[in-house]
Order: C-alpha cells, then structure tokens, then sequence
C-alpha cells in the first residue's frame, strides 16, 4: 500500500517513518507536517493509506478529510483521546493514542490490508465459498406481530429483567420478550457494544463520551466499569 504521514511533530513524522520502513507491505510516498499542503498530492496520486495527526494547528485533520476529493483508507495518530467516536464515525481504520507502540501501529495496519486486499484474508481448507449477503436487519416479537428493525435506526437497547426495550431514531421504542445476552451476541459484530449489565448502545450514534457515561439522543446512558475496557477497546479509545 502506497501511504503518506500528515503530523506537524517533528519527531512523530519520524517515528511513523521508522516503522513503516519495518513493513514490507508499505511504501513511503511523502510526509507532511501541514495538512493543508498535502491536499493536492493526495487528490492528485494514488495514495492507499493516510496516517493522519487530528491535531494540527489551522487546518486539523478532520477538515483535511472533509477537504479531499480521494478517500483514502485513514489511521488516526493523535496525543488526544476524546476523537475516538468522531474518527470510528468518519470510517478511520483505526485510531492510535500517542505514544504509539510498534505493536499496535502493526495491528492497525493489517487492519488496513485486509479492507484494502480482502482476498488475502486466510480461507478455511482453501476452500472460496459465495459470500453470503450481510443481513442489516432483524425481526423481534412485539405484542402480536413481528417487527423488522434496521440496525441502523437503533439508538440503544435497554434491559428490564425477561424483556429489552430498543430505543430507535424515530423516537419511538420496541418492548419485547428476549434476552439481552442474545442480542449481545447478535449485534456485536454490527457496531454495537455492551457497556454496562442493561445497556447496548450504536456506537455510530454516539454523541460524545463523558467520563463514565455516553450521550445518545440527548439520553445519558452509565459505563459501567466491568464493561468499560472491552468498550473503550473496541472504539480503540
């Protein structure tokens, strides 16, 4: 993958650059330590992957996306923790906290090959298989139907002991009788996560994240600390 670095530190440019000569899999096309410069390069080159500082002075690194016409594939290196949501809702591959250990800048980077080269993803007996179709949807029992509910319109689930309440954009919520267990298992794979004994939530609805709670539709929903790290982990906060 052809990649360029956009840090305005110094010493972070340099450190990217080490480790992406560790990797054979990456060629260094540029680096630049202001965003804005970078604009045209990108819009103008084939560029695969994008190591991106969020923090930069004048021009920070989510308007440098909102800029480009190209959408490369986008890792997010900031010192800044709090940008974890808005990256994981821009499509960021992934998202390093300064200092950024080899380990982790490794990870995120077949991360990215694996969106950018799918079909070098390992196959089970050497055996290619039809891809079945994702399904974005699922019927739950309500009352006395069944009711189709879009993934995309949950805002979070709420458990009440046998029955789970699930909160949609609509303003409007769906009771019905199943385990929260159940629907953890589910939607864990859909962009939702468990962060607390009652509560799912849509991570792509998230608003922010204020110490041990997250906003979802102006609704203040509890971290509850034996959830909090798989949480935080999975939003690589």
């Amino acid at each position: 993958m052809k990649c360029v670095i956009i840090d305005d530190e110094p010493l972070a440019v340099d450190l990217l650059k080490e480790f992406v000569s560790k990797v054979d899999s990456l060629e260094l096309v540029n680096t630049f330590t202001n965003a804005i410069d970078a604009i045209s390069i990108i819009n103008q080159s084939n560029v695969d992957l994008i190591f991106l500082d969020i923090e930069m002075p004048h021009f920070s690194g989510i308007d440098f996306i909102n800029a480009i016409e190209k959408k490369p594939l986008i890792i997010f290196t900031t010192a800044y923790s709090n940008y974890a949501v808005e990256g994981f809702n821009l499509g960021a591959v992934d998202y390093l906290v300064k200092p950024i250990p080899f380990h982790r800048f490794l990870k995120s980077v077949l991360r990215a090959q694996q969106i950018f080269n799918p079909q070098n993803l390992p196959v089970s007996n050497n055996l290619i298989s039809t891809p079945e179709i994702e399904q974005d949807f699922m019927f739950v029992r309500a009352e006395y139907e069944n009711v189709k509910l879009n993934f995309s319109d949950i805002l979070f689930i709420e458990g009440l002991k046998d029955y789970v309440k699930i909160y949609t954009t609509d303003n409007k919520y769906t009771l019905t009788l199943i385990s929260l267990i159940k629907l953890e298992n589910l939607l864990s794979s859909k962009g939702f996560a468990r962060i607390h004994r009652s509560y799912i939530i849509n991570i792509k609805h998230v608003k922010s994240i204020q110490k041990n709670k997250v906003i979802i539709a102006e609704k203040r929903i509890p971290i509850s600390e034996s959830y909090k790290n798989s949480f935080f982990e999975k939003i690589n906060l």
